[in-house]
């Protein structure tokens, strides 16, 4: 099974290193020296990573025959995929790859149903479950302890007690900084 670990920045220096958006909770075993990464588009892989190293925050890799700035610059927007068994799971129980969370259930505490998870979008700040109802349509849920409850994958389902309006409009609350200040005394607003 293939998981794509990271997305190749901009060049940094001018001695072949790129920065790199790392999407995988596991940098050190997917993106370590001697890594070999399949990559998207094809044609720019496969690329064997010869060092890397955090500068200001960033994690930085220099590939095996990328020797200048101008190679890799023309890496950017890569994506960078490795070669998983479908069996291993990560060490932490807490975490879990996408392709186990992929056509889980959705389900209130309750047990009611709300539809399955089609996709995980992987944001800066959070990753977002994708889920497709039963009507056909989508909600987006964002992958966090407070919304997400419990993960089963035995019983194939992801438990989830929404916040008022993240799964049903008809029930959020709208709270507007313009209503406060119109009821406050003397705004004849």
């Amino acid at each position: 099974m293939q998981l794509v670990v990271a997305r190749i920045g901009r060049a940094h220096g001018i001695k072949g290193e790129v920065t790199v958006e790392v999407r995988t909770d596991e940098p050190e075993l997917r993106l370590g020296p001697g890594a070999r990464l399949t990559t998207d588009p094809a044609a720019n892989g496969p690329l064997t990573i010869e060092i890397g190293r955090v500068h200001s925050g960033r994690l930085l890799l220099r590939f095996e025959g990328v020797r200048d700035r101008t190679a890799a610059e023309a890496l950017r927007n890569t994506l960078l995929i490795a070669d998983v068994d479908p069996a291993e799971l990560p060490e932490d129980p807490e975490e879990f790859y996408d392709h186990q969370l992929i056509d889980l259930d959705v389900v209130l505490a309750d047990g009611t149903e709300i539809g399955r998870i089609t996709e995980i979008s992987h944001l800066p700040s959070q990753d977002l479950f994708i889920v497709e109802r039963p009507d056909g349509s989508e909600v987006m849920i964002p992958f966090v302890e407070e919304i997400v409850t419990e993960i089963d994958l035995e019983e194939q389902r992801a438990v989830i007690t929404p916040p008022p309006g993240l799964i049903d409009d008809s029930q959020a609350v709208i709270v507007s900084s313009r209503d406060e200040e119109a009821s406050e005394p003397g705004n004849d607003a």
